[in-house]
């Protein structure tokens, strides 16, 4: 079988309130998945969506993991409907020319 691997840690977000799981590590599956080109429900193309997958399961792991004195370090997930690929952490990173808070 084929293991991903999501290193993650909590983080705040401007103008947002509560903590929030992100990835701060990313091994055999996407960071992102583009889904630029795909139809809509309302069939529609989509033209600017990019799913950052990487930190939506982080989100998720984090729940369950809590942010206290849970001591639960490792979330087993199945399911990930993504193949497996090489990726970067980089991948999640705006491009310093589309930062806003640089």
């Amino acid at each position: 079988k084929e293991l991903g691997v999501l290193i993650i840690d909590s983080h705040g977000r401007p103008w947002r309130n509560g903590t929030v799981g992100v990835t701060i590590g990313v091994s055999g599956l996407p960071a992102l998945v583009d889904l630029r080109g795909h139809e809509d429900l309302s069939g529609f193309k989509l033209k600017v969506t990019t799913v950052g997958v990487a930190d939506e399961l982080a989100a998720g792991a984090s729940l369950l993991m809590g942010q206290a004195a849970e001591k639960t370090p490792i979330i087993h997930v199945t399911g990930f409907p993504y193949s497996s690929r090489k990726s970067v952490l980089q991948e999640l990173i705006r491009p310093e020319e589309e930062d806003l808070f640089r």
